[in-house]
C-alpha cells in the first residue's frame, strides 16, 4: 500500500470530472468540507499519494493516470492543491491522460521561494515526530473548534492525524526534495487547456502574488485567478464554500 495511488470516487459518471491532486500532507482528509460544498455538480475523485522515498515527479504522474484509468477514468479537470501542482504540470506535459482543465488552488508553477522549501525540507528532515504531532495537534484542535458541527469532518481530522506517521514525515521531506527540483514553466507556457488559479490572501507558504504576476505573463492559457479575502494556503478547507462555487463556474462554464 506505500507504493501505490489510493482513489476513491464521489458523484455519478454523468457530471464532470474533477481530479483532486492534494497538496504536501499528500492524501485526501482536509478536502472533506470542500467535497460536500461542490454536492453533485462534479464527479470528485480524491487521491492519496504513497509514502514513497523514491518516485520521481513523472512516476507520481504515471501512478495517477494508471489509478484512474484502472476505474475507466481517462479525461477530467485536475484540482491541483500546493504540491499537487506539480504533478499536474507532468500529467498536462505527458499527454496521456486527457486534461480538460486545471484549478491551481493554492498551486504554482516554478515555486517562487525556492530558498524556503529547502529550510523547510532540511527542518523536516530533523524535527523530531513527536515535536510536529504536537505541532499539528494544535492545528486539529482549532480546525475541531471551527468544524465542531460536521462530524464527517471531525472524523476526517482523526485521520489526518492518525497518518502523520514517522514514514509519513520522511515520505514529505521527499516531496520537499521534488519542489526545489520542479521547474514546469514550459509546460505551463505550452499549455493548451485553461487554467484558472484560487488561493487565500494570507499565504506565506505560495506567495500568490507572485505566482499571479508569472502566470499573467507568461501561460497564455490562464482565464482568471482569485483570491478570497478571509482564507490562507488552505483556501479548499477554510473557504470551502466560496472555492467550491468558484471552481464548478469554471468547470461547468467551459
Amino acid at each position: 500500500m506505500e507504493e501505490t495511488i489510493q482513489i476513491r470516487i464521489h458523484g455519478e459518471p454523468q457530471a464532470p470530472t474533477l481530479v483532486y491532486l492534494p497538496g504536501l500532507h499528500g492524501d485526501w482528509t482536509l478536502v472533506g468540507a470542500f467535497r460536500r460544498a461542490l454536492g453533485a455538480r462534479v464527479r470528485f475523485v480524491e487521491i492519496t499519494y504513497p509514502r514513497t522515498l523514491t518516485w520521481s515527479l513523472d512516476d507520481f504522474a504515471a501512478g495517477v493516470e494508471q489509478a484512474l484509468a484502472e476505474v475507466g477514468i481517462v479525461r477530467g479537470w485536475l484540482l491541483a492543491e500546493s504540491f499537487g501542482s506539480q504533478v499536474a504540470w507532468r500529467l498536462i506535459g505527458r499527454k496521456r491522460f486527457s486534461v480538460q482543465g486545471m484549478v491551481l488552488a493554492g498551486g504554482f508553477v516554478r515555486h517562487p521561494m525556492r530558498w524556503g522549501v529547502r529550510l523547510a525540507e532540511k527542518a523536516l528532515g530533523t524535527v523530531s515526530l513527536g515535536l510536529l504531532t504536537r505541532i499539528l495537534f494544535g492545528y486539529a484542535k482549532v480546525a475541531r473548534f471551527r468544524h465542531r458541527r460536521s462530524p464527517e469532518t471531525l472524523q476526517a481530522l482523526q485521520e489526518f492525524m492518525a497518518r502523520r506517521t514517522a514514514l509519513d514525515q520522511q515520505a514529505a521531506k521527499h516531496r520537499l526534495g521534488l519542489l526545489t527540483r520542479s521547474d514546469p514553466c514550459l509546460e505551463a507556457r505550452n499549455a493548451a487547456v485553461p487554467v484558472y488559479g484560487l488561493t487565500g490572501l494570507f499565504d506565506p507558504i505560495v506567495p500568490w502574488w507572485w505566482v499571479r504576476s508569472w502566470l499573467r505573463k507568461n501561460c497564455a492559457a490562464l482565464r482568471e485567478y482569485r483570491v478570497i479575502r478571509r482564507s490562507d494556503h488552505n483556501v479548499l478547507g477554510n473557504a470551502a464554500g466560496e472555492a467550491a462555487d468558484l471552481v464548478a463556474r469554471w468547470v461547468g462554464g467551459a
